[in-house]
């Protein structure tokens, strides 16, 4: 069953703040992920919590989508006891479908036709954004919760397989470069 985005989430946009460098608060930014959407760096408080909306609080499982720029991804926010916002580098999605999973969103979101569409109607030409009007029309296909599931459980196991293909290259590249250096001598 098809549906759009709009239908099965609610989408807001991401909270403009200064960051303090100190406080109670994170504050998410694209440079805290890599391109897979992966945290790459510590996070700490920037953000006092006196000057935050409830309604910027993130909750798990909402979906962080990096709408601006050229590094487009989408991550599932996981709690980790410490109040975040997000930046308004992201569209926060919030699903309100419980036959939706936020992975699942964020899986679909990052795939590699969803996003070539999505920046096919990026607008700016210095910094691409892709607008929350896009977002909300974006058509998804919902499985059941099984083949979701079963879904990214299929995702996960080919990471994890070009994880052990990078590795064997190295190990065999390693070899070569060893036996080379064996004939030498």
């Amino acid at each position: 069953m098809k549906k759009l985005f709009n239908q099965i989430t609610k989408i807001q946009t991401g909270l403009f703040a200064k960051p303090l460098g100190e406080g109670d608060v994170i504050y998410l930014q694209v440079k805290h992920f890599d391109e897979n959407g992966q945290l790459q760096s510590a996070l700490h408080g920037d953000l006092l919590s006196d000057y935050i909306s409830e309604k910027h609080l993130l909750k798990n499982g909402d979906v962080l989508f990096a709408a601006k720029g050229s590094k487009n991804f989408a991550t599932v926010f996981e709690d980790h006891n410490k109040p975040a916002v997000a930046s308004t580098s992201f569209f926060v999605i919030r699903p309100t479908n419980k036959k939706v999973l936020p992975q699942y969103l964020a899986w679909f979101l990052n795939s590699h036709s969803t996003l070539t569409l999505l920046k096919s109607q990026a607008i700016g030409s210095s910094i691409p954004s892709i607008s929350k009007q896009v977002l909300e029309n974006l058509e998804v296909a919902v499985p059941s919760i099984e083949i979701q599931k079963t879904i990214l459980e299929i995702a996960k196991l080919r990471i994890i397989e070009q994880k052990l293909k990078q590795e064997i290259e190295a190990l065999r590249e390693k070899q070569i470069q060893q036996q080379i250096i064996n004939a030498l001598q």
